[in-house]
């Protein structure tokens, strides 16, 4: 897991071809009025979700086993969990993996980071994760996830 502001994003280029298409991506579109969806960087290999919600209370963690997650966020606040899956504590998968959408949930204790605007977080498939919590109070965020196909 890395998280940094989007001002320091050349230190991460090095972590692959895919993260550095990623974060380019990134510093260099209008997010804001980037349309909600999808938007293809590298077709599946890399791609970005435009999304708009409003935060919620904690729910349950989640993981990728072929995708890394830069998530990005452009408006907005809010908490995003964070635990190794190897050292996560009280972990209890919760359902099957979903192929479709390379995803699988469980419960668990992890470590929770304040996130606002200009904020990235990457997130690799050794990484289990629980984004869009409200700080205190639920607001609107707008966040951009970008799916990087893991390297290796």
């Amino acid at each position: 897991m890395v998280i940094d502001n989007i001002k320091n994003a050349g230190l991460y280029y090095c972590m692959g071809r895919g993260i550095e298409a990623a974060l380019r991506f990134l510093e260099n579109t209008d997010l804001e009025r980037s349309g909600i969806g999808r938007h293809d960087i590298q077709g599946d290999n890399c791609y970005a979700l435009v999304q708009e919600y409003e935060t919620k209370p904690p729910g349950v963690w989640e993981a990728h086993r072929k995708y890394t997650d830069v998530q990005f966020i452009v408006s907005g606040e809010e908490l995003m969990g964070y635990a190794n899956l190897d050292t996560m504590r009280s972990m209890k998968i919760t359902g099957d993996y979903d192929d479709s959408k390379d995803v699988f949930k469980f419960e668990g204790e992890g470590d929770f980071l304040r996130c606002g605007p200009g904020t990235f977080v990457i997130f690799t498939p050794h990484d289990a994760h629980m984004p869009t919590i409200a700080v205190v109070d639920p607001q609107r965020v707008r966040k951009v996830v970008v799916k990087v196909l893991a390297e290796g």
